[in-house]
């Protein structure tokens, strides 16, 4: 096994390791980093000669990492994070700041949130940028693997490293197309009329829908979708329900009407949720900071 030159490693290196990884392309990490293909290649050929490792190797269109690459990937990540933390711990200033956070979130959180907290973010720090990927319905390896740094979810995954805070709380509401019909007003009409619902992953319904089943309240669904954007197209045109929460009319349910449940439901929470590893870095603390005002800032427009 060739020993590894580690005094020839820089942050860089570990950040186009770690990008190429997360792309599975030279292009793409080339795009994200803003570097020319050439360049992607030239480090990586660099970082071969140190590791003495193929990291990554042609696969169909693209290409794959080897199982090294994954072991280095995940050990640059962490360095990474205490090189940032490093850099920091004199006192944070955000204008220095020159990074990417990834936050997962899901349809309602990306529309309503993440576009005022990435303006509010870059007033501050020109250097920032923003990557979001779908939660789904998350669970802890999204944090501990270094996926993302932050979720944004009602339903928070479980660990005892893993952190997190409610935001706010909605409520949830009956959607339909008023050209087509009128507002069920009763229980009975809302439980015969057809609805669509939202399925993120197989066997993995909304909570509201299994807290419907729980309560015995069975309702037939013509279709599912996978997020709460897809349930206007379903809607609009038909005489179907959707039950979703009420801050959609803001965004992807813009334009459909909205009434009340008619029977009482409980509230949607919603979390931010954080790794224990970045609980106390001044960097991840500004941040939940920042989409805590937010979340204050758009819950006052209501």
């Amino acid at each position: 096994m060739n020993k590894i030159d580690w005094l020839s490693l820089d942050a860089r290196l570990l950040q186009l390791l770690v990008t190429v990884q997360e792309t599975g392309s030279v292009t793409g990490a080339a795009q994200r980093l803003g570097l020319t293909q050439s360049a992607v290649s030239h480090g990586l050929d660099r970082l071969r000669a140190i590791v003495g490792d193929p990291l990554f190797v042609k696969s169909g269109r693209g290409i794959v990492a080897t199982a090294q690459a994954g072991l280095l990937a995940q050990r640059a990540r962490h360095l990474l994070d205490e090189l940032e933390a490093f850099s920091v711990a004199a006192g944070f200033e955000p204008a220095r700041l020159n990074t990417c956070f990834t936050i997962a979130a899901n349809d309602l959180q990306r529309d309503l949130l993440l576009p005022p907290l990435l303006r509010r973010l870059r007033e501050q720090a020109p250097g920032v940028t923003l990557r979001v990927i779908k939660s789904g319905a998350p669970g802890p390896a999204l944090l501990r693997d270094e996926v993302c740094q932050l979720i944004i979810t009602p339903r928070p995954p479980e660990g005892s490293d893993i952190l997190q805070k409610r935001l706010f709380e909605d409520r949830y509401a009956v959607f339909y197309d008023p050209g087509q019909r009128a507002a069920p007003t009763s229980r009975e009409a809302y439980l015969g009329a057809d609805h669509v619902t939202v399925l993120y992953e197989p066997r993995r319904t909304l909570d509201i829908d299994q807290w419907m089943l729980a309560q015995g309240l069975e309702r037939h669904f013509v279709a599912s979708v996978p997020g709460m954007a897809a349930l206007g197209s379903m809607l609009r045109g038909s005489d179907w329900l959707a039950t979703a929460p009420s801050l959609l009319a803001r965004h992807s349910l813009r334009g459909l009407a909205m009434a009340p449940v008619p029977l009482v439901t409980p509230p949607m929470p919603m979390y931010q949720v954080w790794h224990l590893r970045h609980h106390s870095d001044p960097v991840h603390q500004w941040l939940r900071s920042e989409l805590e005002q937010v979340v204050q800032q758009v819950l006052t427009d209501r």
